[in-house]
Formats: C-alpha cells, structure tokens, sequence
C-alpha cells in the first residue's frame, strides 16, 4: 500500500492491521477472531504507565487482555482482548528507517498477537534473533 510522506491515515491503518490478521494461517487466525485492532494517534498515558514508557512517541503497538495460557473457562464476562496500534509513533518510525509500512505494521500486529499467545517481550525477541 502507497502511502504519502504524511503516512496513513487511521482508516487506511486499520485496514492494514485488518489485512494482516487476515493473513495469518488458519489456526493462529481463528485464536484472534475475538481480539479487537484499535488505531489511535498516541498510547494514554494509562498504557503508557502500563508498559513503564515515559514518551508517548516510544510505544508503537500494546495488547491489553489476558493471554490464552492465563485464561480460566470458568472465567466469564471478560472485555475481548485489544491489540492498540499507535499511528503516529509508526509513522515517525517508518520516516526514520525507511521500512514500509506495510512491514512495520505487520510486525506490530504480530508482535502483539504474540502476547496473546502468552510470549513474553524476550521470548519474541529471541525468536526474532534466531531467525535472521
């Protein structure tokens, strides 16, 4: 997707993090049918606090809900899980380093998908080194 050198706009964003769930293969889709993909500008500073980040400009990507390994069945009424991409730290990154948007949306979204699988910031680090 071509983008201007303003970057994407919340929409086409949304439609990007759309297209990459969308791609996943079928089991890891079906377990992320019920996470909702949110696109604001900039984190809260609640989520921020959340993840010990003091500028809003260093938070690119959250997931806010329970892992699959950490639920309960008996567990009910609980808020569907979120993976929060934040456009305007993207766009700074993507103005930066010169990778696609595409890419670095992608890698946010899995990245965030990781968590609900119960991977730790390390474990998708590691992941991420052993394949390059």
């Amino acid at each position: 997707m071509l983008h201007n050198r303003s970057g994407p706009t919340q929409q086409q964003m949304q439609q990007m993090a759309e297209a990459v769930r969308s791609a996943l293969p079928a089991h890891f889709r079906e377990q992320m049918e019920e996470i909702v993909l949110r696109v604001e500008d900039f984190a809260t500073p609640e989520q921020l606090a959340s993840v010990e980040i003091e500028s809003k400009w260093h938070l690119t990507g959250l997931y806010e809900g329970e892992s699959l390994p950490d639920r309960s069945i008996w567990a009910s009424g609980r808020m569907p899980a979120r993976i929060w991409l934040f456009r305007r730290p993207l766009i700074a990154e993507w103005r930066e380093t010169g990778v696609s948007m595409d890419d670095l949306v992608r890698h946010v979204v899995i990245h965030e998908a990781g968590h609900h699988f119960g991977f730790s910031d390390d474990d998708m680090h590691r992941l991420e080194d052993g394949a390059e």
